[in-house]
């Protein structure tokens, strides 16, 4: 215990880097130390920097504790650069030559470079291999030939999982472990599965892959954010395999967050990454996702990270999404019509009201407005909707003369000249057209839709309710 304590108490935060290359001078020429945050090449960042001396070497070094992870040593050419592991408090000498790169690399005082060249060499011979198997799968005339490329390329595969597999057994807790498992993805059990009820169950090998798709990834490891492999993952997890509705989304984003919130990097990047995915998905729903985030952890504190302008830009943006989520009742506008009469959006009676936002000068809108009149002649107006069109901009005249052109006189047209009703805030009109859906209540069923999507999201809503009895 008092060796422990010692040893701790010894250790040094930062890094001391020597690096020589033996075939190239390199006099005067600077080398930068970068790191990956989340994302692959070519997304990197610089965090120091070294010159070479005229024996070609360079020396970066660092006090300040640093997050370990995979790092990059980078020439001033920007195109010459190796991968190498780094932890904090590490100091090592490198040697290579800069034209046989990653092969020629040599560590001392790192065991653990040493055994990432060993990896990334015998890495560098299976993708030889994988290239020579795609050559000949091209070749293949024959199904057995085809089976037998396939069969080989299965076995290269089982040899890389099994080196992996090996290494973690054998060091486990090392970073490089920490990385293995990270790429590792869930193998699904081989065989039919069954059902409680005897019948084949055709979703076992989604469920199997989804629930065990974290099993193996370290988030008490905070130097993984310094890999080019979590945004992948998170990438996958939340736009392929989480189901695209925000109950779902809002469960699995709030699981991932308390499994990180004890490794303050990977917390970080997993706040910004959900909370960016959900305002910018195009899929219907998704801005509860992040009205939930903004809520729960942004005006909560934790994301401490930010200045108070930034938190403040989230708060704002959440505050005027707010209101108009789907499952809200609509905010109430009062508008007037061509002929001055004040008609009230909750005073539409109607199965379905379709309020639109439009302009007739916006050239979207000029595409669109016809478009959707003609889905609501065919389809919508049998199923009980009602247009409620709101004119955000532009001359009444103009407007007018749109609406007799394309013989929108069947819709309940309106505008606000007193500008009283403050619907660009309730319902975030900051562009044109924009549709939402509203039910027989006024309950918010749909929003930013169009008219090829309009009527499929009626059709569920029917389906939904005669499932129910309704």
């Amino acid at each position: 215990m008092l060796t422990g304590v010692a040893t701790a108490a010894m250790a040094k935060d930062g890094y001391k880097i020597s690096l020589k290359f033996s075939d190239r001078n390199l006099k005067d020429s600077v080398v930068y130390l970068a790191h990956y945050y989340g994302k692959p090449l070519p997304t990197i960042y610089k965090l120091d920097s070294g010159r070479f001396d005229k024996n070609n070497t360079a020396l970066i070094e660092s006090k300040e504790k640093i997050v370990g992870g995979i790092y990059i040593l980078l020439l001033s050419d920007h195109s010459t650069f190796f991968e190498f592991l780094l932890n904090n408090g590490d100091d090592m000498s490198i040697t290579a030559k800069a034209g046989e790169l990653p092969g020629s690399l040599e560590f001392k005082g790192s065991a653990e470079n040493e055994r990432f060249v060993s990896y990334e060499r015998f890495l560098k011979t299976f993708g030889e291999g994988q290239q020579k198997l795609k050559q000949e799968l091209i070749k293949a005339r024959t199904k057995a030939d085809t089976e037998a490329v396939q069969h080989q390329a299965e076995l290269a595969n089982k040899e890389l999982a099994k080196y992996r597999n090996d290494y973690a057994a054998k060091y486990p807790n090392t970073l490089l472990t920490d990385i293995f498992n990270a790429i590792l993805v869930p193998t699904v059990p081989a065989g039919t599965h069954y059902l409680p009820d005897g019948k084949v169950d055709s979703a076992f090998a989604y469920r199997y892959y989804k629930e065990h798709y974290w099993d193996k990834f370290a988030f008490n490891d905070n130097r993984l954010i310094h890999t080019p492999l979590f945004d992948a993952k998170l990438e996958e997890y939340f736009n392929k395999l989480v189901l695209p509705y925000a109950d779902s989304q809002i469960v699995e984003a709030d699981t991932l967050l308390a499994r990180t919130k004890n490794s303050p990097d990977l917390f970080k990047y997993s706040l910004w990454w959900l909370s960016r995915n959900a305002e910018q998905s195009k899929i219907m729903g998704m801005d509860e996702v992040f009205v939930h985030l903004v809520e729960k952890y942004y005006m909560k504190g934790d994301a401490y990270w930010l200045s108070n302008d930034d938190l403040q830009k989230y708060i704002d943006r959440a505050q005027k999404i707010a209101p108009n989520v789907i499952g809200n009742l609509a905010p109430e506008i009062i508008m007037q019509d061509i002929n001055g009469k004040t008609i009230k959006l909750s005073d539409v009676k109607a199965k379905y009201t379709i309020l639109v936002f439009w302009m007739p000068s916006c050239g979207h809108c000029q595409e669109e407005i016809p478009k959707l009149d003609s889905v609501y002649e065919a389809s919508l107006k049998a199923k009980g909707a009602k247009v409620y069109a709101v004119r955000t901009e532009d001359d009444p005249q103009q407007w007018q003369d749109f609406i007799k052109k394309h013989h929108l006189e069947d819709w309940i047209n309106v505008y606000d000249p007193n500008r009283t009703s403050d619907y660009r805030a309730k319902y975030d009109v900051y562009q044109t057209p924009i549709i939402y859906l509203l039910d027989e209540h006024k309950i918010i069923r749909g929003k930013r839709l169009d008219h090829a999507n309009i009527g499929q999201v009626i059709d569920m809503l029917e389906r939904r309710d005669k499932q129910a009895g309704r």
